[in-house]
C-alpha cells in the first residue's frame, strides 16, 4: 500500500541545515577598492598589551561531543571563557577610532578556518572586508558551516572531510558575525569583518600586539563575546610602542 504521507510533511522532518548548498542571497563580492592609504614604516608605531580576567572564572559546563563518533569521545572544555592564571584569551582587540579617511590594502592571501576535534579553529578571527575567508575541514566528520550576519550576504554549507575548501568574502565591515554548526550544536565562532588591518586576537597568555600604526591618538577596543566591549585611548608617537591593559571583572 502506498503511502499517504505528505511530501510537504515528510520534508517538515529533513534535517536542517545539511544540505550540500542552502539556498542563501549570496552574491558575488565587489573588487576592494584601491588602496589610499600608505603608511610610512620608519615612523609607524605598535599598540601591545594584555587582557585580565579579574577574579575566579566562571565555571563552563564540559561539552559532549559524544553523539558524533567522528567527535571526540571525552568531556570538552567550552571556550565562551577561556581563562588561565589570570589572563583572558579569545578577546577581538581593535582600533576603533583615530584612523585615517580612506582605504588600506586589502591582502589577497586568505585568513583559514578549519573545522578540526569538531571545533572551530580559531574561535574568534578578524579579516578584513573583501580579503577570502578559506574554510577547511580537517576532521573526519561531516560539518556544517552557517554564518549569521546582519550586514553581509548569509552562507550555510555542509562541508565533507574530503570537500574541497569553501571561499567566502565579506564586503561589508561588521563585528562578531556568529558562525554556527548545525549538525554539532556546541561548534560556534566568530568573524569580525574589518575595513582596516588593525585588530588582533588575544592568546592564551592574553597577550595581543597591533603592527604598522601611523602614529595618532586612537581609541582601542577590546570585545569578548561574554564580557562585552571595553575602550581606552592610547596615542602612539613615530617609532613608539604604546601600552593598552584591559582588565573584565569576572562576576558579571
Amino acid at each position: 500500500m502506498r503511502s499517504l504521507v505528505p511530501v510537504a510533511v515528510l520534508a517538515a522532518f529533513l534535517p536542517l541545515g545539511c544540505s550540500k548548498s542552502q539556498p542563501s542571497s549570496e552574491q558575488p563580492a565587489a573588487a576592494p577598492k584601491a588602496a589610499t592609504i600608505t603608511v610610512d614604516p620608519s615612523t609607524s608605531g605598535t599598540v601591545s598589551g594584555v587582557v585580565s580576567l579579574k577574579g575566579q572564572p566562571p565555571k563552563m559546563k564540559p561539552l559532549d561531543m559524544t553523539a558524533d563518533p567522528g567527535c571526540p569521545t571525552g568531556p570538552q572544555p567550552a571556550e565562551v571563557v577561556v581563562a588561565k592564571d589570570g589572563k583572558l584569551a579569545n578577546v577581538f582587540v581593535y582600533v576603533k577610532e583615530g584612523l585615517p579617511q580612506g582605504n588600506f590594502a586589502v591582502p589577497t592571501e586568505p585568513v583559514v578556518l578549519d573545522q578540526r576535534g569538531c571545533r572551530y579553529n580559531p574561535h574568534i578571527l578578524g579579516i578584513m572586508a573583501g580579503q577570502p575567508l578559506k574554510i577547511t575541514n580537517t576532521d573526519t566528520a561531516d560539518h556544517n558551516i552557517h554564518d549569521m550576519p546582519s550586514n553581509n550576504p548569509p552562507f550555510n554549507e555542509s562541508q565533507m572531510p574530503t570537500d574541497k575548501p569553501v571561499v567566502k568574502k565579506f564586503p561589508n565591515a561588521e563585528m562578531m558575525i556568529p558562525v554556527q554548526c548545525n549538525q554539532h550544536p556546541w561548534m560556534r565562532a566568530y568573524i569580525n569583518v574589518m575595513s582596516n588591518p588593525y585588530f588582533a586576537v588575544s592568546g592564551p597568555d592574553g597577550s595581543f600586539e597591533i603592527k604598522n600604526l601611523p602614529p595618532g591618538e586612537y581609541t582601542i577596543a577590546a570585545v569578548h563575546e561574554r564580557f562585552g566591549e571595553q575602550t581606552m585611548k592610547v596615542k602612539v608617537g613615530p617609532k613608539e610602542s604604546a601600552k593598552a591593559a584591559f582588565v573584565y571583572p569576572a562576576a558579571q
